[in-house]
């Protein structure tokens, strides 16, 4: 006697092995592009399920120092001091992300 495997006919949604279930596909977050909204509400900020996106205060209301954060990419590890402490930190963090790369298909 042959066992009867599970198979599209009897169930839509099986493929292969499995419990028969379907598996629903996630939809991410609804994107904004409404331009008033966007430049009068920090859109995406708030993460509870009820409520609003808080609304944006004029430039004046907002400390000094968040407008002088660097944004731009980190400097190269080569282009900075190495009698610094951002250098030392940057070189370990180099290190560990190298040494992870290195082993990640390595099993123990």
């Amino acid at each position: 006697m042959r066992k009867k495997s599970i198979s599209s006919s009897c169930c839509p949604g099986a493929k292969g092995k499995g419990k028969g279930m379907v598996k629903e596909e996630l939809k991410g977050p609804e994107v904004c592009k409404d331009p008033v909204r966007l430049a009068s509400y920090a859109v995406g900020v708030n993460i509870l399920k009820e409520g609003e996106d808080p609304k944006l205060k004029p430039p004046e209301e907002y400390p000094e120092w968040l407008f002088q954060l660097n944004l731009e990419k980190p400097k190269d590890l080569h282009d900075m001091e190495s009698n610094t402490w951002e250098y030392w930190k940057r070189l370990r963090k180099e290190n560990i992300l190298r040494f992870n790369r290195l082993h990640k298909g390595k099993k123990f």
